[in-house]
């Protein structure tokens, strides 16, 4: 287990370290001038200057930073040591970029070597399985302690309640579609089945009471299924299909924020209950899907970094949003932001995720236990 938390922290510095390579690799390539370049943050451990740029490595291992003194906001825009707007603005892109970049290193190299992918239950395919995609708070399938990425095997009920049926009565069935789960619970709501589980290398069975009243959007048990297959494609095929993909992931992720922002202000809120999740969730999260295997640790990597790369454009001061926000207002004003007024948005926005943070992080660690 310990293995396993220190795999799950070292790639979540590993996408921060990335991150940040993403601006130094886009200023090097403006030749405008790196000042440091450092995996951690101080106190120092280890540097080297190579040219003009420091390298270092420093303590605390929790992320990166890079020193860039030509991309900071100066009140006279004719500063000989800033440079051009559109250098600043891409520089700034660079990091957000770098997530899409790891996303579809990532999927591709799983296409190549085999990831499951999901099918319709009409689809031909060889050893197919059904997946639980997400599991909805407070639900029975949350209640018995069913996870995401848990693949079922076969179902049973009680032989006194299958009533009319007594040659399946207590006996396990073998399933390859979704419509199989579905209708054997919809048969069976109020009364109690047992589903054969497969977490990992991990099989074993969990009691579950599906519910007789619900809403549409929660179902019986509160759970997303999905008909799923390993395949492979060569790697002309794999860059373009994960490009495709993340492309499209991104899409669905962006749409679904504006719903959760907006969409309970319309009547129109997510159709499951989504929460805000911090590091020590994610890591929970990421421990959860190392578990059942490597592909789909990668696979969770592959959402994570989507996520990090739309919520750094999201425009608070404190993030790469924030700053593309202050560089585009100086574009249309042809000057830069006020120093001060810049400095203090940045400290309040600081401020204000310092704060929801420890909410979130109090939430998770409450979850956990």
């Amino acid at each position: 287990m310990l293995l396993t938390i220190l795999i799950v922290f070292f790639s979540l510095i590993g996408l921060m370290v990335l991150h940040e390579l993403g601006h130094f690799l886009m200023a090097k390539q403006f030749k405008a001038k790196v000042e440091e370049f450092g995996i951690g943050y101080p106190p120092r451990i280890f540097s080297k200057k190579i040219g003009e740029t420091v390298y270092s490595l420093n303590l605390l291992p929790f992320g990166a930073f890079v020193k860039i003194p030509g991309m900071e906001t100066t009140e006279d825009s004719k500063a000989s040591n800033q440079e051009k707007l559109w250098k600043r603005i891409l520089v700034t892109l660079g990091g957000v970029i770098s997530f899409w970049v790891i996303a579809i290193v990532i999927l591709a190299t799983l296409l190549v070597i085999g990831v499951p992918e999901a099918f319709d239950d009409k689809a031909e395919v060889v050893n197919s399985q059904i997946q639980l995609l997400t599991i909805n708070v407070n639900s029975p399938a949350e209640k018995a302690g069913l996870k995401a990425g848990d693949i079922i095997l076969n179902q049973k009920s009680l032989p006194d309640r299958q009533a009319g049926l007594p040659a399946q009565a207590g006996k396990n069935q073998n399933i390859s579609k979704v419509t199989e789960v579905q209708e054997f619970i919809s048969a069976h709501k109020g009364e109690e089945i047992t589903l054969t589980i497969k977490r990992g290398k991990e099989i074993f069975e969990k009691k579950v009471i599906p519910r007789a009243s619900y809403s549409k959007e929660e179902g019986p048990l509160g759970i997303v299924l999905a008909r799923v297959a390993f395949v492979k494609y060569p790697i002309w095929q794999a860059i373009p299909k994960a490009t495709i993909s993340c492309f499209n992931l991104t899409k669905t992720i962006v749409l679904y924020l504006i719903q959760f922002l907006f969409g309970p202000l319309v009547g129109k809120p997510l159709p499951f209950k989504a929460e805000l999740m911090g590091p020590i969730g994610i890591g929970a999260l990421m421990v959860q899907f190392y578990q059942l295997g490597l592909s789909y640790f990668l696979q969770i990597l592959v959402v994570i970094s989507l996520h990090l790369a739309i919520f750094n454009l999201l425009p608070i001061p404190v993030l790469d949003g924030g700053r593309l926000l202050f560089l585009t207002i100086e574009g249309i004003r042809k000057k830069p932001v006020s120093q001060k007024i810049e400095r203090n948005m940045i400290a309040i926005s600081f401020v204000f995720i310092l704060i929801l943070s420890i909410f979130i992080a109090i939430k998770d660690v409450i979850k956990l236990f």
